[in-house]
């Protein structure tokens, strides 16, 4: 429960207020912009895992160390965050003394700045969508927002917000989730209720494979892939009779891990059409989503143009759900916490992500 509570206090958000804090010293607003959008991120993951949170009271680069700060509300987070990213859209468009990329040190961007600003719209447009369900008040879903932003941020692959390994000997220089990197022990199998989706990820009476499953999981056993029921473990099964969760596109020691990319910037737009009552508009976006996924993981180009004609002829702007919608960002967003956001988000419903259920062995 402590992992990202201390990841983000102790090492992350001291970061982003030093950034601030030199950033204005030595007049390089773009500097402070980047501390405010990572602050942003880093609030905004922490929240979405413990509700109430602390803000102005953490590390702030100049004042002693509070040692009893006040906790805030989720609301009143959510307002920082959207004040953060406002205030870095607006300063990177100022004047600096010192480039983003000073001795290599923009590992997102290296240094250009209209990517930033892309990326804090692409996040503020993520958050903004977590209040589907709010109807009144300052924080009502705004969909009309949320599209505009989405169609300011990302427009292709090229953007996406990734951190990348190169798979050395040092452990933090291998993806966490790779059978070398730090953490690796907390993954070693993918659900079955993932490997079952990517089977047949349309929920078609004639299932249809993902192409993307054999790119994702790396390994068929016993004639197929074969995932492991959550909360059952290998129940006494031979691990063989398992498809392992390290070695693929996401679980490598070289893979990167992705912040934010393009496609959920498509699937936030999609499902804000949608909610709009503009299915034809869903459907675009929704299907650039799938295309920006399929490319990003190299599936080939027969497989890939197969599998969107088949989105055209199975859903098109004519059939076109929330469920498709989350199913495939749910797959895009593979190993991102924010899909665990997308599933309270829709109660956890089986009508939204198909073969959902209860884990076994629960604590009620």
């Amino acid at each position: 429960r402590y992992f990202l509570w201390q990841n983000a206090y102790v090492y992350a958000l001291p970061n982003t207020a030093d950034l601030i804090v030199l950033g204005n010293r030595y007049n390089s607003p773009n500097y402070v912009a980047v501390g405010k959008i990572l602050r942003a991120y880093n609030f905004g993951m922490t929240t979405d895992q413990y509700g109430d949170i602390v803000t102005d009271q953490t590390y702030d680069g100049e004042s002693s160390m509070n040692l009893t700060p006040e906790f805030v509300t989720q609301r009143e987070v959510y307002a920082t965050i959207f004040q953060l990213l406002d205030e870095a859209i607006d300063e990177l468009q100022q004047p600096s003394a010192i480039g983003l990329d000073q001795e290599g040190g923009d590992v997102l961007y290296q240094g250009d700045q209209d990517q930033w600003i892309k990326f804090a719209k692409a996040i503020k447009a993520r958050y903004l969508n977590h209040l589907s369900k709010k109807t009144s008040g300052d924080m009502a879903y705004d969909a009309q927002q949320i599209i505009t932003l989405c169609q300011e941020s990302f427009t292709s692959n090229v953007d996406n917000a990734q951190v990348t390994f190169g798979g050395g000997e040092a452990e933090n220089d291998n993806q966490p989730f790779s059978s070398t990197g730090y953490g690796s022990s907390r993954f070693d199998y993918f659900s079955d209720f993932f490997v079952e989706m990517l089977k047949n990820p349309l929920n078609l009476e004639t299932p249809y494979e993902d192409p993307r499953l054999g790119i994702i999981v790396p390994e068929a056993v016993n004639g197929g892939y074969h995932g492991v029921v959550t909360g059952r473990g290998l129940d006494g099964l031979p691990s063989d009779d398992f498809s392992l969760g390290n070695g693929g596109f996401y679980t490598s020691a070289t893979s990167p891990t992705y912040m934010m990319n393009y496609s959920e910037v498509k699937f936030i737009e999609a499902e804000a059409q949608f909610r709009s009552g503009n299915p034809g508009e869903a459907y675009t976006a929704f299907r650039m989503g799938v295309q920006a996924d399929l490319e990003k993981l190299g599936v080939p180009n027969t497989e890939a143009a197969a599998y969107l004609n088949e989105l055209d002829t199975q859903v098109g702007s004519d059939n076109i759900s929330l469920s498709h919608i989350m199913v495939q960002k749910y797959i895009a967003n593979m190993l991102n916490p924010e899909t665990w956001v997308d599933m309270r988000r829709m109660d956890y419903s089986a009508d939204i992500y198909p073969g959902l259920q209860r884990p076994d062995n629960v604590n009620l």
